[in-house]
């Protein structure tokens, strides 16, 4: 028999299991036996494969020809093959240096997945634990409740209003009602009503299940080849460099074309040794012109931004998020356990305390531990822990009022039941929001007598509310009504009125310390943060003065007012609201709109099932890595470790320290190889060949990686959050990033072709354009380290490298390695023969670092120039 037409009690005798979950040496013995529950992933290439990847980038392709060139031209002359050795050398490091780049870059993405891996409740030994999904076993009793993602396929042993979504498996839009009897022989899986699926979610109510089938062995897994899980798509970002890097490709073409033909020409003859050195020159272009690291360079440095992200609190789990924080105007957050502890105390109590605090003791899914602290939701918490200090363990009210069913909280309706059996009849006790609750009531408790409630009962009770909310208390109100038997049919509509008022609790949340700090700082950088609660708008209001986002009520808003206001209205509006009130999760959505229609870049936060729309609209979805459901973290592009609203400001400050050091290692990038390709082209025009393919390839080991690295760990500079939001539309180039490439480029190539004539002087004794062996090495030594002092400039684009605070360990490591690699190569007989170099004195050593050194000075005048810390 199939698992779905088995009784409960056979179900669980055919897996070995009880109602009390396995024990944790037989789970961890069925784990070891089973394998992880986890559904199969797609091979990754191995190192070699990769490495032949490296060898398939066109560049790479004409590096090879240009080896092969060479050495059929070096076999013909009967030279040496140094240059051939040369050039596959540095091929090889390249690709070996790419391989280990992208393999950095999956063990930083592979980090930030297991640190959002889903987590399950279960019960152990009769104990409720909570364990990463990927460790249950068949026989595993799992806890479900509204927002959870199903773990893995299993029988329901329990349901209480129990709804799943199944359209991932049986293309079901609606929502599945759920039971706990077996199904017939040959029922289809969307009739498998006693059922739950991996890739299914719970919409509604809670339920208990026995898992029946893990990882492949799920319908899921089954299917699993179609599903396979898409890799993590481009950013914005990275598209874009894609596209620019082809473009310069093109370009780069056009112009080895246009050389090539140009020094034949020039040479007046096309023999076979004229045409090979013709063909080199165009080559060395070619390798001069086309930043190869630069697409490594940008995922690295995103990766590693994302991690120490991680690190902070924030799960990035969208790299486009990274981006998208730098661009950040208006942040929409809850205040419950974001800007506040999510630690509720009761602190006030108006009613009847006996039948009060028994009500909202036993309408609460939370448990007394034996230490005397609950588990549970934080409010149910805080009302199970108030009852326990008078006297009122919810154990004992539970076992003389036992609970028979119960109606789920809703926020559509923010209210719960639950239903006790009282001596032959039933009790029912509801608690909720005090102003929706009391439209529900008929009658108030009064001596231990249901009174009828009259409007001026209501206004009393309404001031008293009013009362607590302006200190900013969460109130919450209980209600009670008796039957002689269950209600028929078990509904809200049906249960849920002519209830008797019990009274209220005022309940205190306070403030996460480090939140006013974080809204100032949010203030400070340009970008509005808006309160978003179910609370009364009084406490509501109490709160957002205590933040400084509201100095009066006009600036609060209530979710029923919203429902009056058009679209439009709301889209006008918006900017006169900092808070809003008593919300539904529909209303988040509105209010996301609104803010996006007025051209703001938005941040929502979101914990339950139904704010999964709204965090899913916004250009930056946030869900809470504590109390968040599973769903609600699925569609977030971050996922808060701690809930904290102060992470999310630290996350927009290292969302623009890493877009901006990105920024910087493009301009080196591109500076660097467009002073290579200028410095070749304009040697070319004047006939002379300043460089070989191999001395450009190992310029561009030494220089399109480690410093362009370097300056992506560089720290935020200090005025980062003082800036408003860069505009989203905002190009890579934006800011004069363009210029800054042209001079700074023409200034290094300035410099190595003054080196090169120095060198010629030097040699020869006259200034011209004359071919020196000396000059191509005071020139390579030059534009070497001119490029890595350069990149000691970039530290910040406007400011002064002299006024920067702290120092950067990367850089000064990449220069240290790039001068001794250098200097090496310059003064070790066999390199600098291989290299075809001169010998250099120290003094003509001295005067080639002296002009790279230049740099520095003459990029400090143009930032004085251009006013100092001003940020481009």
């Amino acid at each position: 028999m199939e698992w779905y037409q088995l009784e409960i009690e056979a179900a669980l005798g055919r897996a070995k299991s009880s109602r009390q979950g396995l024990s944790g040496a037989e789970a961890a013995r069925r784990l070891t036996e089973c394998g992880p529950n986890r559904l199969a992933e797609q091979k990754q290439a191995g190192l070699f494969q990769r490495f032949l990847q490296q060898m398939a980038d066109p560049m790479i392709v004409v590096l090879l020809a240009a080896a092969a060139v060479s050495g059929g031209a070096a076999a013909v002359a009967g030279e040496s093959f140094a240059d051939v050795f040369i050039i596959l050398a540095v091929v090889v490091i390249n690709g070996v240096l790419g391989v280990y780049q992208e393999h950095k870059a999956e063990q930083a993405i592979q980090a930030l997945q297991k640190l959002t891996a889903a987590h399950s409740r279960v019960l152990r030994g009769g104990r409720s634990l909570e364990v990463a999904s990927e460790e249950l076993v068949p026989g595993d009793v799992v806890l479900l409740e509204a927002g959870d993602a199903v773990p893995a396929d299993g029988r329901l042993m329990e349901c209480v209003s129990l709804r799943t979504e199944e359209a991932a498996l049986t293309g079901e839009s609606l929502p599945v009602e759920k039971n706990t009897r077996p199904a017939g022989a040959n029922t289809p899986l969307a009739e498998r009503r006693c059922m739950a699926y991996l890739g299914s979610t719970v919409r509604y109510g809670r339920g208990k299940l026995l898992v029946t089938a893990t990882g492949m062995n799920t319908e899921m897994g089954r299917i699993a080849g179609a599903l396979a899980e898409t890799a993590q798509g481009k950013t914005p970002l990275q598209q874009t460099l894609a596209g620019l890097s082809r473009t310069l490709s093109a370009l780069v073409l056009a112009i080895c074309v246009f050389l090539f033909g140009f020094s034949l020409w020039r040479s007046g003859s096309v023999d076979l040794p004229v045409v090979l050195d013709t063909f080199l020159v165009a080559v060395s272009l070619a390798v001069a012109a086309v930043p190869e690291g630069l697409a490594a360079v940008v995922t690295i440095v995103l990766s590693v931004g994302v991690t120490r992200m991680s690190r902070q609190g924030a799960v990035i789990r969208r790299l486009t998020a990274v981006e998208a924080l730098g661009c950040a105007q208006v942040i929409c957050t809850d205040k419950t356990g974001t800007l506040t502890q999510n630690r509720m105390e009761v602190q006030s109590c108006h009613g009847q305390q006996k039948p009060l605090v028994t009500a909202l003791a036993l309408c609460t899914d939370a448990e007394l531990l034996p230490d005397g602290t609950a588990q549970g939701e934080a409010t149910e918490c805080a009302l199970v822990e108030y009852a326990a200090r008078l006297g009122l363990r919810k154990a004992a009210l539970a076992a003389a009022q036992p609970r028979v069913a119960e109606l789920p909280f809703d926020s559509e309706r923010k209210c719960m039941s639950t239903f006790h059996k009282q001596g032959s009849g039933i009790i029912q006790y509801t608690k909720g929001a005090p102003d929706v609750l009391l439209q529900k009531c008929t009658h108030w408790m009064q001596d231990g007598q249901p009174r009828p409630l009259t409007q001026a009962d209501r206004s009393r009770i309404l001031a008293e509310n009013r009362r607590m909310a302006a200190q900013a208390l969460r109130v919450l109100a209980a209600a009670c009504r008796s039957w002689e038997k269950l209600p028929a049919p078990l509904t809200p509509a049906a249960a849920e009125n002519q209830l008797v008022f019990l009274g209220l609790v005022g309940m205190l949340d306070p403030v996460r310390p480090q939140v006013p700090g974080a809204v100032r700082a949010c203030r400070s950088a340009g970008i509005r943060t808006v309160m978003i609660t179910g609370d009364h708008p009084d406490t509501a209001a109490a709160i957002g003065r205590t933040l400084g986002l509201v100095s009066s009520a006009s600036q609060v808003v209530t979710g029923a007012a919203l429902d009056t206001m058009s679209d439009e209205e709301l889209r006008r509006r918006a900017p006169e609201f900092s808070v809003y009130a008593r919300v539904q999760p529909q209303h988040k959505a509105r209010i996301v709109r609104a803010w996006q229609q007025r051209g703001c870049v938005t941040a929502m936060t979101g914990d339950g099932v139904n704010d999964a729309p709204a965090v899913k609209a916004a250009d930056i979805g946030v869900g809470m890595g504590v109390t968040g459901t599973d769903v609600t973290k699925n569609v977030a592009d971050m996922v808060l470790a701690d809930d904290n609203f102060a992470t999310i400001a630290a996350a927009v400050a290292e969302g623009r320290r890493i877009y901006e050091n990105i920024r910087k290692a493009i301009q080196f990038l591109l500076a660097s190889n467009m002073s290579e390709v200028a410095s070749i082209f304009l040697a070319t025009l004047l006939g002379i060949r300043l460089l070989e393919p191999v001395h450009l390839l190992w310029i561009n080991l030494i220089t399109d990686c480690f410093p362009a690295l370097a300056l992506g760990m560089e720290q935020a500079e200090p005025g980062s959050m003082h800036r408003p939001p860069r505009p989203r539309a905002q190009g890579i180039f934006a800011g004069g990033l363009g210029v800054d490439v042209l001079w700074q480029g023409a200034l290094v190539t300035a410099l190595t072709l003054g080196a090169y004539f120095a060198g010629a002087r030097l040699e020869t004794g006259f200034w011209q354009a004359a071919q020196s062996q000396l000059g191509v090495t005071m020139a390579f030594l030059t534009m070497s380290m001119a490029e890595i002092f350069h990149s000691f400039n970039l530290r910040s684009r406007r400011g002064s490298i002299f006024a920067q605070q702290g120092e950067n360990p990367y850089l000064w490591a990449a220069l240290a390695g790039s001068l001794a690699l250098t200097t090496g190569v310059l003064f070790w007989p066999p390199a600098a023969a291989a290299f075809g170099f001169a010998t250099l004195n120290l003094g003509q050593y001295g005067l080639s670092l002296a002009l790279a050194l230049a740099v520095i000075p003459a990029v400090e005048v143009v930032k004085w120039i251009l006013g100092g810390e001003k940020q481009g």
